[in-house]
């Protein structure tokens, strides 16, 4: 996590810089290259262009600090309906929402989760799974991500 948290402080910069907030990084080593995925978030919403100016503006600024020592893809995105939640903020604000999570190791011989998340508490979430109360720290999660729900008629 901690080149996650290095390559954040150089990039969350870039991105105010250009109007936008960094909702989270994803860093993906693959062997001799890499994915480098930036989520960038607005009131008003992403668009593709906003995703283009956000990753020339990254891109610069990764091109002068030089974290990342191997090849890698730069992939600039909105974190859509199906968002990926990366701190205790994000967490809260999803409260009483559907959410799926990967963990490992595994809890109670699982390591994926699906449920109304309940609360967030100091280092763990509480999820109502199948229901039943699962406490998950953050220490253990691999993933999580919101589970959009359309109701009947409703547009997407």
């Amino acid at each position: 996590m901690a080149k996650q948290e290095q390559l954040a402080s150089i990039i969350a910069p870039a991105v105010e810089a250009v109007g936008y907030v960094l909702w989270g990084i994803e860093y993906l080593p693959q062997g001799k290259h890499a994915i480098l995925r930036v989520y960038i978030d607005h009131e008003d919403g992403i668009t593709v262009d906003d995703c283009e100016v956000a990753s020339r503006q990254v891109s610069a600024v990764l091109d002068v600090e030089d974290p990342i020592k191997n090849h890698y893809t730069l992939e600039v995105s909105s974190p859509g309906l199906d968002r990926p939640l990366f701190t205790p903020e994000q967490f809260r604000f999803y409260c009483g929402d559907v959410i799926h999570c990967r963990v490992t190791p595994p809890i109670n011989h699982r390591r994926k989760f699906t449920g109304e998340l309940l609360s967030v508490e100091d280092e763990q979430i509480v999820m109502k799974v199948d229901n039943a109360s699962v406490i998950i720290p953050f220490s253990q999660m691999d993933k999580a991500h919101v589970v959009p729900s359309f109701k009947i008629g409703e547009q997407s």
